[in-house]
């Protein structure tokens, strides 16, 4: 009995060492979880009755089982196991083909981790120790139906198998100490204690199934971990970017202070008087204008006479240059008056150059659209007007 505490404690105390080296993903309470089944044959290590024996007592066994790894190296295992009658006279007196009920509670010791560490994922092999206490229930023996307490160790050579390593395969031998027992309805007892003669022996395969887990595989995940110097590199950059921005943010208090005076500057001058300096240009008009039809851009013969009497004051003043402008009366269609007023100017300009034989370059031309501000006749707002440019 203190050798299996020993034992537990020894394995414990190894995978709390070697969690401390090992640095995993976190390990939720739904994390690590796995279920299974196994089957097998069991039998006695001792000759228990005179027709008995340890191959004349060999019995099928099967069981269920539900696990939760805690660490890498160390969790938690319940089972569930039925032996079915042997070939013991002394089993017969069972009613059923059940001899007896085993459910045992166990630590489970992943040997190869506890060694070898953890890589990152599971190896394809592994060793695995377990080890605890449970109840046994036998249907039958000498007439009278026994309840117990027992302690199992067991050994797994298990294969992780799959592209995820999510199912093992394993094979796995065990002994099972009976340490306690009564009879139903009989003085009967039996004192805690490790005897070879109360004991059996199994020899069982088995598979488990591992479900998925909140870091998205069906196992253990190595934390990416930085050394030392990684982490100083980094604390040096950190407080480098520190550093810059310190200036910057410097540097964005004086432009800050800046655009500040600017805009008191500004609104210094807003808040001056306006002084508004009158530089108007006076235009000299030409006392010629030619009128035109309504709709119509066409000089009638009546108005070359104005034409001339511009075309010759060009004449006699060589240096001299003309604006025409052009103009239309309000009524009608303003886009249509726009047009028109830039026509009439350019009939005129067209004149000048083509009848009178005056410069292209001494002429520019205007439409400013229509108007009815030059008279208060509106036939006499059809016109084109003339304007000395001359510097």
């Amino acid at each position: 009995m203190k050798k299996l505490f020993f034992v537990l404690a020894a394995g414990m105390m190894a995978a709390t060492v070697n969690a401390q080296n090992t640095a995993i993903t976190s390990n939720k309470f739904g994390d690590n979880w796995y279920v299974g089944i196994n089957g097998g044959i069991s039998t006695t290590l001792t000759k228990q009755h005179p027709d008995g024996g340890f191959f004349k007592a060999i019995a099928p066994t099967a069981g269920l089982r539900v696990g939760k790894n805690l660490t890498t190296v160390f969790g938690l295992a319940l089972d569930g196991d039925v032996h079915f009658k042997s070939n013991e006279k002394w089993a017969s007196a069972s009613k059923t083909f059940i001899e007896d009920l085993n459910l045992d509670l166990m630590g489970t010791f992943n040997l190869s981790n506890l060694f070898a560490g953890y890589k990152g994922e599971p190896r394809n092999f592994e060793v695995i120790g377990l080890g605890g206490f449970g109840w046994t229930h036998q249907f039958g023996s000498y007439a009278s139906r026994v309840n117990g307490i027992e302690s199992r160790v067991a050994l797994d050579f298990a294969f992780n198998l799959g592209a995820e390593k999510a199912w093992q395969v394993y094979v796995e031998p065990s002994l099972t100490y009976g340490l306690h027992a009564w009879a139903e309805g009989q003085d009967l007892q039996v004192p805690f204690k490790y005897n070879i003669n109360n004991a059996f022996f199994s020899l069982k395969a088995g598979v488990n199934y591992k479900f998925g887990n909140s870091n998205g595989s069906h196992n253990f995940v190595k934390a990416q971990l930085r050394d030392q110097a990684e982490i100083d590199g980094l604390n040096a950059k950190i407080n480098e970017l520190r550093a810059d921005n310190d200036a910057k943010s410097g540097q964005l208090s004086a432009k800050d202070q800046q655009i500040a005076d600017l805009q008191k500057k500004l609104a210094d001058c807003e808040a001056r008087p306006v002084q508004i300096v009158e530089n108007v240009k006076k235009e000299t008009v030409l006392q010629p204008i030619v009128i035109f039809r309504q709709g119509k851009s066409t000089i009638d013969p009546a108005q070359y006479a104005s034409v001339e009497m511009v075309a010759k004051y060009m004449r006699n003043h060589p240096e001299a240059k003309v604006l025409v402008r052009g103009y239309a009366s309000p009524e009608g269609d303003a886009e249509l008056n726009q047009r028109l007023s830039v026509a009439r100017a350019e009939a005129v300009q067209t004149a000048l150059i083509n009848r009178y034989k005056i410069a292209a370059d001494r002429i520019t031309t205007e439409g400013l659209g229509a108007t009815d501000k030059l008279s208060e006749e509106i036939d006499f707002n059809r016109v084109a007007m003339f304007v000395d440019t001359t510097k």
